[in-house]
């Protein structure tokens, strides 16, 4: 299967910044799903919820990659060229346990 995605070159292994969304646990927010910026480690929280943190991330650095990162999917998302593709050979490990708000 050929991926159209000029950006895999920039997939990185990051450190989370955070045990969830960084922006929900500093303001009290909530969160479905949580993403991981394979650029930076940034955590931030999915489309479906309230804030959708990493889009925000996305458009405030343009760091192109995303991995569903709670629970682990093993699946990433380029933002740019708006195309799935398999992470399982390289997810992230988690820094413990991830509180839920759902």
């Amino acid at each position: 299967m050929t991926i159209d995605c000029m950006h895999l070159d920039t997939v990185k292994d990051v450190t989370p910044s955070a045990r969830g969304c960084e922006e929900c646990l500093k303001s009290g927010g909530e969160w479905v799903h949580l993403r991981i910026c394979r650029t930076c480690g940034h955590v931030g929280c999915c489309d479906d919820s309230p804030s959708r943190h990493a889009a925000k991330h996305f458009q405030h650095t343009r760091h192109p990659i995303i991995e569903g990162y709670d629970p682990p999917e093993g699946w990433g998302w380029c933002y740019i060229d708006e195309v799935m593709f398999d992470l399982s050979d390289r997810m992230t490990p988690q820094l413990g346990p991830i509180p839920r708000f759902y």
